[in-house]
């Protein structure tokens, strides 16, 4: 591995939150298109104070869903153990997260635009390596997400290359095929809760393992499936793509799986946008991320795909305005109830949000 990989990537959030806004500072925001277009955000997160390297709260969600989009509802996806408790028996612990943003999404966000549902729809985390004991967890989620709980996500995207070096918390190796993660999985169909599956295209055959043993659960692949384009993979990318579009192929064969369009904005994804002197702007966003939604839309067809911001870690490479301009630019030669189902459709059908349309 040369030195320039090593120098080029510095995982998923390179840049601090202040660095970042500065980084903005020097870039006027475009305005929205198509501002009338409902969309329901797939995948944010909340987290953080201002003393911390990284945060996003929830005022900083506010102004960029007041940026000329019409976003009327969110789907708010567990990460970095936000809101935690920090005492107490610790698988209950991440229920500290539910909580959290329970009573930060009580009102929702009026902007200009409308009215928009923070956390409509939360995916929760909980350990499913714990089996059946797990359930004690999903009911604890459940009585603090007042009617909010969806699905869940344990976090399963391992790398041994470069970009696992980034990985604070490495997943157990071949963690989905586990015996005990799988056990607690299987919990999820009593609750009726999908799972939102975040791992790296390298691990796209263990998750077809997964799927096929449990067809009576949905599961909702995040990033278009984690696809690697930085450290060793960059130099066979052609490689790596093909065996990325036939892994989401076979998945697509599944019906219980659908794909979240999303997440390329990490620089995981070897664009090197979070390079630039100034973030991207929407056309070249637009251009760059086409061939992955392509593949995607081919492969699920509208129906099982839905748009996410991923925010605030894609805003490593663009603001919120770009990021949904750029997927508008996407989308321009589809039906306008192909795009009604990517933007707002699937995501409502497969969260269960009662939101207006």
């Amino acid at each position: 591995m040369s030195e320039e990989d090593l120098t080029t990537y510095q995982g998923s959030m390179p840049r601090s939150t202040a660095d970042l806004q500065r980084w903005f500072e020097g870039s006027p925001s475009e305005t929205a298109l198509e501002p009338d277009l409902p969309i329901v955000d797939a995948h944010h997160h909340l987290y953080g104070e201002v003393t911390d390297r990284h945060y996003y709260r929830r005022i900083d969600l506010d102004q960029d869903l007041s940026s000329g989009h019409r976003i009327v509802g969110t789907v708010y996806v567990e990460a970095y153990r936000s809101g935690w408790k920090k005492t107490g028996s610790e698988p209950l612990r991440p229920v500290g997260e539910v909580e959290m943003i329970v009573e930060q999404a009580a009102t929702p966000v009026h902007t200009a635009d409308g009215a928009c549902q923070i956390a409509a729809g939360i995916v929760a985390h909980a350990d499913l390596s714990s089996g059946r004991e797990v359930t004690e967890v999903l009911e604890a989620h459940l009585a603090a997400a007042q009617g909010r709980l969806r699905g869940v996500r344990h976090m399963t995207a391992r790398d041994d290359g470069l970009v696992g070096r980034f990985i604070k918390e490495m997943p157990t190796k071949h963690l989905l095929q586990d015996n005990a993660f799988r056990t607690g999985l299987a919990q999820l169909e009593r609750y009726g809760l999908s799972f939102d599956v975040w791992v790296y295209q390298n691990q796209l055959q263990e998750v077809l393992e997964v799927v096929d043993q449990f067809p009576g659960i949905t599961f909702v692949l995040d990033h278009v499936g984690g696809l690697i384009g930085v450290g060793e993979f960059r130099a066979k990318r052609n490689e790596v793509v093909s065996r990325w579009q036939t892994d989401l192929q076979e998945l697509a064969r599944r019906p219980n799986v659908y794909v979240k369009v999303g997440g390329m904005g990490m620089p995981v994804f070897g664009f090197g946008f979070e390079h630039g002197a100034r973030p991207a702007s929407s056309t070249d966003l637009a251009q760059a991320w086409q061939p992955l939604i392509d593949v995607c839309i081919d492969s699920f067809g509208p129906d099982r795909c839905m748009f996410e911001s991923n925010f605030p870690v894609d805003k490593q490479s663009c603001g919120y305005t770009e990021l949904w301009n750029a997927f508008k630019l996407a989308t321009l030669a589809m039906s306008a109830d192909e795009r009604a189902a990517m933007f707002y459709g699937t995501a409502s059908k497969v969260y269960r949000l009662d939101l207006p349309r």
